[in-house]
């Protein structure tokens, strides 16, 4: 080969890869506005939480909606195994592509963007959610506040644990882009189903921010309290045992939200708390609040204040 044409295939080669290591890992898929899906946490082992959260939503979406449809050859895989052959994947494309040169690279990359959009398409996708020790997967064709209900009323009912690393399930039913303003814009018309008149409920307001610096909890909770008062006056506030809770949990940017029911009756959907029984929570040593339980209770009486405010 010509020292020319070399040198022009390196740039090209370079050019390519250095495009490639800037994009972020698992094909950009990451928490955007605009997803829908469930949002869970785990105590540090992130890849056995999204392995369990497979086979738990997979269990249960398929007694709700039936058996996944897939498109192509493809087998559906559930749990570990499934995140595992996505990992494997992305590093076999990412060594192959580093042997090819750029024109059988760029065919190549072609059929993973085709791969990636079939994946797209599942019923459940892991995205990078942005905050350690948290999941997000992404959910298409379901309601997540109707599945994630089911699944927590189920274990409930039964006191059967299904899980060992995830910890809270929260489903997440809209996002947008966390800024104030934004946010004001986007709950006026989501809010609707729950709130505005004739319908009237009791509520609280659970706040969390991960890898957020901008965000104002007082604010935040003021501002929503507030237009849930606007869709209809009679909608009143219930710290104890309330009919609807308004989860919002940002993430850098993005912030998730959602209205769900039998809150305190889930133990803030906790699927490992979920299990005990009431004698078992009784006898707990009250000096063994986790860092989430204290947070919640200073949320609920800074909600309360900014609540009066309104008034």
């Amino acid at each position: 080969m010509a020292a020319p044409e070399a040198a022009a295939r390196k740039r090209r080669l370079k050019g390519h890869f250095a495009a490639r290591a800037k994009r972020p890992r698992g094909g950009g898929r990451q928490l955007e506005a605009g997803m829908r899906g469930i949002l869970i946490t785990c105590n540090m082992n992130e890849r056995k939480c999204v392995g369990e959260a497979y086979s738990l939503l997979g269990e249960y979406g398929d007694l709700l909606y039936g058996p996944e449809q897939l498109s192509g050859p493809a087998e559906r895989l559930s749990g570990s195994k499934r995140e595992e052959e996505e990992d494997e994947e992305e590093e076999e494309e990412e060594e192959e592509a580093a042997e090819d040169d750029a024109e059988a690279a760029l065919k190549k990359e072609v059929g993973q963007i085709r791969a990636s959009t079939e994946r797209q398409l599942r019923r459940f996708q892991s995205v990078e959610s942005g905050a350690n020790n948290v999941v997000f997967i992404r959910t298409r064709g379901i309601e997540p506040e109707n599945l994630v209900h089911h699944i927590l009323k189920d274990i409930h009912t039964t006191k059967k644990k299904k899980t060992r690393v995830i910890l809270r399930m929260l489903p997440v039913s809209g996002t947008c882009k966390a800024f104030l303003e934004d946010m004001k814009k986007y709950t006026e018309t989501f809010f609707e189903p729950w709130f505005k008149a004739p319908s009237k409920s009791t509520f609280q307001i659970a706040y969390k921010a991960r890898n957020n610096s901008h965000m104002s909890r007082e604010e935040v909770i003021k501002e929503l309290a507030g237009i849930v008062g606007s869709l209809n006056p009679e909608n009143k506030v219930d710290l104890n045992n309330p009919q609807y809770t308004i989860v919002v949990e940002i993430i850098k940017n993005v912030c998730c939200l959602s209205v769900v029911r039998d809150y305190v009756l889930f133990r803030k959907y906790n699927l490992q708390e979920v299990v005990k029984s009431n004698k078992d929570d009784v006898q707990q040593n009250p000096s063994n609040v986790t860092e989430e339980q204290n947070s919640t209770d200073v949320k609920h009486e800074t909600m309360e204040e900014n609540l009066k405010e309104l008034k």
